[in-house]
């Protein structure tokens, strides 16, 4: 066999080599698992946490009010358990609004860090918060609620700050759960809307 010939017949051989390596890497590409993602039971889920009072769970408006009371009160301490007890464990809070230069912000906590944040604006300070309409749609096992809010510095005065809570439910069969907590705030050119704004 001529030497051109050898050169040709191992460069064919060495090419299907090559490429059949390239396909069974990129084939092993495909069937890797994603990073692991953490996927509960219920019975794994309530196991994680502190049990919620059952008149807190028992309805999306129950647990609306509960995550309404448990923020509220005197400067000084929360009932951090009970708080824990009425969110999955990835809970997020989000809050959207406009700054002073007129540029929108968003901050978003999980739950330590919105624990942590929020126990030291409540040591400072009274904070009351109360919801005013609750607005629900859901699918399955799934409820958003839009909640309108008012926050004051003690019940019944006139409140600072008023605006709309969005609030991620889930049904698991048995009792609510909040997801999410996603909210922006009343201001000049963004009112409440009519039916958001009294019962």
């Amino acid at each position: 066999m001529r030497p051109t010939k050898i050169l040709a017949v191992f460069s064919f051989v060495w090419l299907a080599i090559a490429s059949s390596v390239a396909q069974k890497a990129d084939a092993a590409k495909q069937t890797e698992l994603p990073p692991s993602i953490p996927i509960f039971s219920l019975t794994e889920l309530s196991a994680k946490l502190p049990a919620p009072r059952p008149d807190d769970v028992k309805s999306p408006d129950a647990i609306i009010r509960a995550a309404y009371d448990v923020i509220s009160g005197p400067a000084g301490s929360r009932d951090w358990s009970r708080f824990r007890s009425l969110f999955i464990p990835q809970a997020r809070f989000t809050e959207v609004g406009v700054s002073p230069d007129q540029g929108p912000f968003v901050i978003s906590w999980n739950e330590d860090e919105f624990i942590r944040d929020a126990t030291t604006v409540f040591a400072k300070d009274p904070f009351y918060e109360n919801g005013i309409v609750n607005r629900p749609q859901g699918y399955g096992r799934m409820t958003q609620v839009l909640s309108s809010y008012e926050s004051h510095r003690k019940p019944g005065d006139k409140p600072f700050e008023r605006g709309v809570n969005s609030f991620q439910l889930l049904f698991d069969g048995a009792r609510w759960w909040i997801v999410s907590i996603f909210w922006d705030s009343e201001r000049p050119g963004n009112p409440l809307p009519d039916d958001l704004s009294h019962n």
